[in-house]
């Protein structure tokens, strides 16, 4: 019998539980994990104890979800939740069951979860209970629902970009008929709240399987951003791309590595808005004039439609819109003004993104980008050495120099940090002083 190690803590739970002779297993996520070698989140419980039982062995307790029988223990400052065996039924708003009934005995209980990798349990010696083959799909890399996938999908719609989620996590395929209800039922995703879409959407997105799924489920990524949609076979008619505006994005995410989620979006939107400015010159060949810009406009939109956070979105709208951004013809001038005006991080991950994007064009190597990063790294030394030197003026001195409080000032200060860039004046005090005063004596006989 396969069995996992049950961490000390847990297993004195699930040990208190059947001294007071209840049935009690460490399930789930926890248990899909350790079988992968991976260190669990969490561990959650299930037993046969009510909430009420439960709660009346255990010293430090909240009742967090009575109604749905869990109750959480506060174990050494660690919660964990501990929910009772139970079953469910109806749900008409494709998310909370209309009813849930308690049960004595685990098969009920894992028979209502999602995917079997979900539904293997674990007693207090670490000994697997996998009533739905959840070892046999961990074994071949298999999503599969708990019985009928209609029925789990209809529960829980956000099932559908769940499994997506984890397939693309652990690198997974979906088993057929698992795959085929997703295709049949995703437009029901409509009714999920945009909050709990996003969630699933980032980890998919985050994932090595990400561009293989969202070539393979592109009409679930169309429900939730259904700009998509038409950027799929949208032709390019230009030399420098092998492939339509959709193949183009999913062979850009392919080529990102890191999982860096800000990067992930900003791949997958980088392109969104190509059609809308799509034109076509007297030689046949495509254009895309200001894309970047209307791109980046869509993408705020969309992002702020799901629920994504402020800074999240200002990062991903910033990388688009500076995606076409000429880096390979900066002066070493110029990339110290880039770095002046948006940082160091900025830069990186423009570097990586460009170099995806170059990559899913399907007609270049990225030679040419890697000699840029080099080069990058160069400056990024040089730049250490002037960030130990700070400007030698600052908006308190510009104030007292009669400057009035607002934009001038950051204008003024951007200005002179250029001119230092540009050794134009030198890093002094009063050589700084002087070269202000010559724009404030222009800007007063304007």
């Amino acid at each position: 019998m396969k069995q996992i190690l049950i961490p000390p803590a847990v297993c004195g739970i699930l040990q208190r539980l059947e001294a007071s002779g209840f049935e009690a297993y460490a399930v789930g996520g926890c248990v899909r994990d350790s079988l992968l070698g991976r260190e669990p989140n969490d561990w959650d419980i299930c037993t046969s104890a009510k909430p009420e039982e439960t709660a009346k062995l255990f010293s430090h307790t909240v009742l967090t979800g009575v109604k749905y029988g869990t109750v959480t223990v506060i174990e050494n400052d660690v919660a964990y939740e501990i929910t009772t065996f139970r079953t469910e039924n109806g749900y008409s708003d494709h998310r909370h069951p209309d009813e849930i009934v308690f049960l004595n005995e685990l098969q009920g209980d894992l028979a209502r979860r999602d995917f079997s990798i979900n539904a293997m349990a674990a007693d207090a010696r670490g000994r697997i209970t996998d009533l739905f083959d959840g070892l046999h799909d961990l074994r071949h890399g298999l999503i599969r629902c708990v019985g009928v996938p209609d029925a789990r999908f209809h529960e829980d719609a956000l099932r559908i970009v769940r499994a997506l989620r984890f397939a693309s996590r652990l690198n997974f395929s979906i088993e057929p008929q698992t795959a085929e209800a997703i295709h049949r039922l995703c437009p029901s995703l409509k009714a999920v709240a945009p909050e709990r879409l996003h969630k699933e959407l980032q980890g998919l997105l985050c994932g090595a399987g990400a561009a293989q799924l969202a070539c393979e489920f592109s009409d679930v990524l169309c429900v939730m951003i259904p700009e998509l949609a038409q950027c799929m076979g949208f032709k390019q008619y230009n030399h420098h791309h092998r492939y339509d505006v959709w193949k183009h994005t999913l062979m850009a995410l392919s080529a990102e590595t890191s999982g860096n989620v800000v990067l992930r979006l900003a791949l997958l939107l980088h392109d969104i808005g190509k059609p809308a400015v799509f034109s076509m010159d007297k030689n046949g060949v495509g254009h895309f004039y200001g894309h970047a810009v209307v791109s980046a406009a869509m993408a705020e939109n969309i992002l702020r439609r799901l629920h994504f956070d402020n800074a999240t979105i200002h990062r991903v709208c910033l990388l688009i819109r500076l995606h076409d951004y000429p880096l390979l013809d900066m002066t070493e001038r110029g990339m110290r003004r880039f770095l002046a005006k948006y940082g160091e991080k900025v830069l990186r991950e423009l570097i990586a993104l460009r170099c995806a994007d170059r990559l899913g064009k399907g007609t270049e190597e990225p030679a040419d980008i890697q000699a840029f990063q080099a080069q990058l790294l160069s400056l990024l030394a040089q730049r250490s050495e002037i960030s130990a030197h700070p400007l030698q003026i600052n908006g308190r001195d510009l104030l007292a120099m009669g400057v009035a409080e607002g934009p001038k000032i950051g204008a003024l200060l951007t200005e002179i940090q250029n001119a230092v860039f540009d050794e134009l004046v030198e890093n002094d005090h009063e050589a700084l002083v002087n070269y202000a005063q010559e724009f404030i004596g222009i800007w007063k006989t304007d």
